[in-house]
């Protein structure tokens, strides 16, 4: 079963199962192929050619059931988690992708909500100061080359950043993600002191040193949202 909702150039859709729905909107577009992407909070995109019938898009929604269902059970289960991140002392916090009680890494006693967000975050900005130039100094072997500075930062939008002038800038965050997350994004910005852009040659360039860096990249995609205070 089918229910529509016309847009000018979008439309929502449900497509149903026996147990389940899948909730989505249709856009529609100058494209070859129809694409399914599902971001972080579970929000599903079905990017489609135009004219594409709505028979064709559930035929490929049907199709992509198990892949679906599987993505969107992986992000309750993530959200899941993130219900015990409370500041009693006892919420489970990630530091290097696994999950800590809050008093094993900051000290959490006679401190207010606010205090104990400060010092986890003070908490993280250490460990990264700490760890990212301990990974820096084994990758930057491998491809010869050396930043200039390197700092850490807050930024919502990035992990890493590189300027012409080998300026790198890494998220306090990382200290969060798994080491094999944080070493993605070392080597990604280490390849950016060689081409400042993301042609054939800097992806070529990742992959020498991280042949499994879109695995890599894929953690960071899925679960970068809710490495957060």
């Amino acid at each position: 079963m089918i229910k529509c909702i016309e847009w000018s150039f979008t439309k929502n859709m449900r497509v149903e199962f026996d147990d389940f729905a899948i909730d989505c909107e249709v856009q529609y577009g100058k494209r070859k192929k129809l694409l399914i992407q599902i971001d972080s909070v579970g929000f599903i995109t079905v990017k489609a050619p135009n004219g594409t019938s709505e028979e064709i898009i559930e035929e490929i929604i049907r199709k992509n059931e198990k892949k679906i269902k599987a993505r969107l059970d992986e992000i309750d289960e993530i959200k899941e988690k993130l219900k015990g991140r409370t500041y009693d002392g006892e919420g489970k916090f990630l530091h290097l992708g696994k999950e800590y009680p809050l008093d094993e890494l900051i000290n959490t006693v006679d401190l207010s909500e606010e205090e104990q967000k400060a010092n986890l975050k003070k908490f993280y900005f250490s460990s990264c100061k700490k760890i990212i130039p301990e990974r820096i100094k084994i990758y930057q072997e491998q491809l010869g080359v050396k930043p200039k500075i390197v700092e850490i930062d807050e930024s919502k939008t990035k992990w890493g950043a590189c300027t012409s002038d080998k300026k790198i800038t890494f998220n306090y965050r990382l200290a969060m993600a798994p080491i094999e997350a944080i070493d993605y994004v070392v080597v990604h910005e280490l390849c950016h002191l060689q081409h400042m852009n993301h042609d054939r040659s800097f992806w070529r360039l990742v992959g020498s040193i991280l042949p499994d860096y879109k695995e890599r990249q894929e953690y960071l995609y899925k679960y970068g949202q809710f490495l957060t205070l």
